[in-house]
């Protein structure tokens, strides 16, 4: 598969076909006795190349050069820092095409939905660029005369990112073009599982940093387990940790983070939900459940996990939903026919039958019964048959997220208690609604309303745009990633007071004189 799609010449266009490598600090990639991590592509089983994790020794080295390289950094002016962000967006446009493939082929998801991912990093170097001229502060009037006060922004430091599998590359760029031009450096821990791609990313950025002449240590990279989140997450080197993952991961770097007083940008599980009113389009409403359900074969953390369904429709929908199914095409990502590709690894899909088994177990009832797939095409044993389960929002298995295509039916009355359905799960990140009811969709924007972080009227759960400020409430973390006023959240404010006057009064009146 990987010669009969062109992955070894996408290895050889990105720079990287010798993968005997795992960390660098730009330019310099430093050798390591740590593990060699084997990355095997879910699509066919094959072998796409090793790494080697950093150790210890290898995260002090690049530390200490991340540190030093951001006394320099730091003082580049912001629209300067920007045209360089400008120039990897540009690097990015170049290498769409290898780089979707190779994050499609590492990871599973479709093609299309390999070069979107790539897209996302064009369109956030692009709002960095833009960005790099408006991280503006605010003036203000002091109550004393002859005083100025004014608030300001100024760089963390070094930004740690953690991120997950299942948006290899993506997820990076957000948290990376932002800090950059800010004014931060970074250390990248991608996922084990998906690390090809982001040697890919370092490859591509370092090349255009040292066009620039940009200090080494700007952009890091550290491949490595658990072990090297867990240093990063204790270091007070570092400021700011952004993590990516399970809500179990989230919990444990936001405990070892907030222990020391640091910052932790946290984006983890979602259980998300579309509601379909009885006055919904209910075309609109299928487009928008079957892919939120399918697509990235479920595993994306704005999957749609929850279909709650007005019982007048309810039978109308779960019989659409049934024949929708029966048409989807599930094979190798890199076809273009297909709709769904395989989990990441094979022990994805042992937490898909799980759960499958725990449902029915609780007493859901099947609609499209789920099983694993082999035969021809599916030799990797990482191929899953999408499935839908009538069950109560309360099952215990419904309560938690199931990287997985299993998607769950929900009967309600009236808008109050789909609400009240949505809202009661443990996560937070993703809700909408499908209605051209304005009454209904107002309730669910309202103060009473959606309880998540991203809430839509007549779109799905899945696909953000970065002009937003992406992330959730309660299990999801809190945290907010990519547009809107999210670079704030790299720097530290500043309020400053100039007195420009002949003497010294206190605020508030207070009088101390001698």
């Amino acid at each position: 598969m990987a010669d009969k799609f062109g992955i070894a010449q996408a290895l050889k266009n990105l720079g990287i076909e010798e993968l005997n490598m795992g960390s660098s600090t730009g330019s310099n990639w430093i050798k390591s006795n740590g593990a060699v991590i084997e990355s095997y592509s879910p699509a066919d089983g094959k072998l796409i190349g090793k790494v080697t994790s950093g150790s210890e020794e290898t995260y002090e080295e690049i530390i200490k050069t991340a540190s030093e390289a951001f006394k320099s950094w730091r003082l580049v002016p912001g629209p300067k820092r920007g045209e360089i962000v400008r120039q990897v967006g540009e690097a990015l446009r170049e290498h769409k095409e290898d780089l979707g493939k190779l994050v499609s082929y590492e990871m599973g998801k479709s093609y299309q939905e390999g070069l979107g991912e790539v897209q996302e990093m064009i369109d956030i170097c692009d709002f960095a660029v833009g960005l790099s001229r408006q991280m503006y502060g605010l003036t203000m009037h002091s109550e004393r005369p002859s005083h100025r006060m004014y608030e300001q922004y100024h760089p963390l430091g070094i930004v740690g990112i953690i991120s997950a599998f299942n948006f290899p590359v993506a997820v990076w760029a957000w948290n990376s073009a932002l800090a950059w031009v800010c004014g931060d450096v970074c250390l990248w821990k991608p996922s084990e599982k998906t690390p090809i791609t982001a040697i890919a990313c370092q490859h591509i950025t370092d090349k255009v940093f040292r066009a620039n002449g940009v200090a080494e240590g700007v952009n890091n990279l550290i491949i490595g387990d658990a072990k090297i989140g867990q240093l990063m997450s204790n270091d007070k080197r570092v400021p700011l940790v952004s993590a990516t993952g399970s809500t179990r991961m989230g919990k444990a770097v936001g405990e070892a983070v907030g222990a020391r007083l640091g910052r932790a940008l946290l984006e983890l599980g979602g259980n998300n939900a579309i509601i379909i009113s009885k006055h919904a389009d209910l075309d609109m409403s299928l487009i928008g459940a079957v892919f939120g359900a399918v697509g990235t074969a479920g595993q994306r953390c704005t999957s749609t996990r929850r279909l709650i369904i007005h019982e007048d429709i309810y039978e109308d929908v779960k019989s659409k939903l049934k024949s929708a199914y029966e048409q989807l095409k599930i094979g190798n990502p890199l076809d273009e026919s297909n709709h769904v590709g395989p989990l990441i690894d094979t022990l994805a899909v042992d937490m898909y039958s799980e759960a499958i088994k725990k449902g029915k177990a609780e007493g859901s009832k099947v609609v499209v019964d789920g099983e694993v797939l082999s035969g021809e095409g599916y030799e990797s044993g990482c191929y899953v048959k999408p499935a839908i389960y009538e069950v109560e929002n309360h099952f215990e298995i419904v309560q938690h997220e199931t990287f997985a295509p299993i998607l769950y039916l929900i009967k309600y009355k009236n808008i109050e208690d789909a609400i009240a359905i949505q809202n009661d799960v443990p996560q937070g990140l993703s809700s909408a609604i499908m209605t051209q009811n304005m009454r209904e969709s107002e309730m669910f924007l309202s103060h009473g309303g959606s309880d998540c972080g991203i809430a839509n009227v007549n779109i799905g759960t899945s696909g953000a745009e970065i002009g937003g400020a992406f992330g959730g409430e309660k299990e999801t973390g809190g945290g907010r990633e990519s547009g809107s006023d999210a670079w704030k959240v790299y720097m530290r404010r500043q309020t400053n007071t100039i007195n420009f006057g002949t003497d010294l009064p206190l605020a508030q009146g207070i009088k101390f004189e001698f």
